[in-house]
């Protein structure tokens, strides 16, 4: 959230105080930048009632509720806990009210005959520590803890169990009784009241902040018959989490769709929109779409988080001799070079990257994309709207006439954006796009098909690269176990340079990657350059098969392999790699 500077308000002492403390902290660790937190002070300083600064950056979505307990913590000298630290049983339940829990925040974590480990959200409050020590005549040791992770703990060890979305939405219970799915019918006005609500607000915010702090790439909302199943999608992976009651549907679904600028009344219709936020001080974009189901709409939101993309070809998990033969096509001065693989296989994150190596003052590039994704400096980037006829083959037309050096298109989807592609190529331009094929020399068969001739082919293609991604091991919790010899015959080791019994890794799971074992992907690929052998081979209309051989007889490093060699390097299981390559 932006919050307008005011030069005229000066920051108190009280405020400066703080500043140097929990703020400077912050500012040191590099989690909030200087001018920032001079604007939180300033809005702290004219709130009537002011809240702490602590709380005051996590409402506001400028850090993240890990980063200000970590400096509280360090701020009091005291130990910072995760959620896994907390028992699977109530400690003091006969003892200690389950409503002082929640007003104090704090948790018993830990006790012997003298002592009580307690987790708090404040360090500050002292009244907590000395209750307790009154209570329990025992010594209390403290440490800190996120404040929605204990009040989450209470519930769930003192408090029945609610359910993790009431515990969002403040336990709001009037709220859920006031909603009658079925009386709202087309009340648009009563919607919009419901995704007003605070509690409402509260809980899609969280759903989003949750998401990004489990580093999502998407969110799934899914209304089904007897309930409303929200998904997170990490690592390429669906995760279920813990859902809001059916009840809450239509209110929550409406809060997103006035987010994102849609029509809540329109809910016959797929509709897309986008979501523009800062949260934990970075720029997120949500692209949000939605579509008609049976009970209810679904809703899928895109996390777009530039930050968090990886714009090199080194971290994206290129290897030096593939990385090598697709820089060779990235130099040349026109023809076509593609990039293929299904959906989700990071075909836009890798053209992104060439694009960022490729721009410089002296080079004009022009995108064709749908959607924009993500938006870089000195680049002209053109967003598809069939809707006005802007498609790809009518803005190709007219931005060759723009004068570009490269043309990026986001895909080749017809005859007739392949054509002006080719074209394009022809006259001088280098043309970046993407495919939809399971191998690079598939990708040739592809465009044949579709009906682009063998010697405009033979013309403009400088070289494809196909890849897929594939989970990388958590290095806390791999674990190494040595194959046979047989086995690693098998599944082809050796051609990649392994010893007679090599040694890979499994995933196990532990806290730093959720329980996965995994964290973050990195890709596989294999790079076909347009060699003359295989010129000739398209010329003669050979197929697919027949200029794969001819390719690996040149030294194409197939995907799989390019796989095996990170399974040998201990940066992803073998499981992946079938998984991604379907091979074996």
């Amino acid at each position: 959230m932006e919050i307008a500077e005011d030069k005229t308000q000066t920051v108190p002492e009280a405020m400066l105080a703080a500043r140097s403390k929990l703020g400077q902290i912050l500012l040191s660790r590099g989690k909030i930048e200087a001018a920032e937190l001079d604007r939180i002070l300033r809005l702290q300083a004219a709130s009537t009632r002011p809240d702490k600064l602590g709380n005051l950056l996590t409402t506001l979505g400028v850090v993240s509720a890990r980063d200000v307990s970590q400096a509280l913590a360090f701020q009091a000298n005291l130990p910072y806990v995760e959620a896994s630290a907390f028992p699977d049983i109530p400690i003091l339940e006969e003892r200690i009210s389950a409503r002082f829990l929640r007003d104090s925040r704090a948790l018993p974590i830990e006790e012997d005959e003298d002592t009580l480990t307690l987790a708090v959200a404040d360090p500050n409050d002292e009244y907590v520590r000395h209750s307790f020590e009154l209570v329990t005549n025992r010594k209390v040791h403290r440490v800190i803890a996120i404040g929605t992770e204990i009040d989450g703990a209470i519930e769930r060890l003192y408090g029945g169990g609610r359910s993790a979305a009431s515990q969002l939405t403040g336990g709001d219970l009037d709220l859920e009784a006031r909603i009658d799915a079925d009386a709202l019918g087309d009340d648009v006005q009563q919607l919009k009241d419901l995704a007003s609500e605070a509690p409402v607000i509260r809980l899609v915010s969280l759903l989003i902040t949750n998401a990004l702090e489990a580093r999502a790439s998407d969110i799934h909302i899914e209304p089904f018959e007897n309930r409303l199943v929200i998904r997170n999608r990490i690592d390429g992976v669906l995760h279920e989490i813990e859902s809001p009651p059916k009840r809450l549907a239509a209110a929550v679904i409406s809060r997103i769709k006035i987010m994102a600028n849609l029509d809540i009344a329109e809910r016959r219709l797929p509709q897309d929109g986008r979501i523009r936020l800062r949260i934990q001080g970075k720029d997120i974009d949500l692209r949000v779409s939605t579509v008609p189901t049976m009970h209810g709409e679904s809703v899928v939101m895109r996390i777009l988080d530039k930050s968090g993309v990886q714009l090199n070809f080194e971290k994206l998990g290129f290897a030096p001799d593939i990385l090598a033969k697709f820089k060779e096509a990235l130099a040349q001065p026109n023809g076509i070079l593609l990039v293929t693989g299904p959906t989700g296989s990071g075909k836009t994150t890798t053209l992104y990257t060439a694009l960022d190596e490729l721009n410089q003052p002296d080079v004009k590039i022009l995108t064709v994309e749908d959607p924009v994704e993500y938006q870089m400096a000195g680049i002209n980037q053109i967003q598809v709207k069939p809707q006005i006829d802007l498609t790809f083959a009518s803005a190709l037309r007219s931005i060759v006439r723009q004068d570009p050096d490269i043309i990026m298109i986001g895909e080749i989807r017809d005859l007739e954006t392949a054509e002006i592609a080719v074209q394009a190529a022809l006259t001088g331009h280098l043309v970046l796009s993407t495919l939809h094929t399971n191998d690079a020399p598939a990708t040739v068969s592809r465009l044949m098909d579709m009906g682009v001739d063998d010697y405009l082919l033979t013309s403009t293609l400088v070289g494809v690269l196909a890849q897929r991604l594939v989970r990388t091991l958590c290095t806390h919790c791999r674990e190494p176990h040595t194959l046979e010899a047989d086995v690693a015959r098998e599944i082809g080791l050796p051609r990649v340079g392994a010893p007679e019994r090599p040694t890979i890794y499994k995933a196990v799971g532990c806290k730093e990657c959720s329980g996965t074992g995994f964290t973050g992907r990195m890709c596989i690929a294999e790079m076909m350059p347009l060699s003359e052998p295989i010129r000739r081979l398209i010329m003669q209309k050979a197929n697919a098969s027949d200029l794969r051989r001819e390719a690996l007889a040149e030294g194409m490093l197939p995907m799989y392999d390019d796989g095996l060699r990170k399974v040998l390097a201990g940066t992803t299981t073998l499981e992946e790699v079938l998984r991604a390559t379907r091979e074996g």
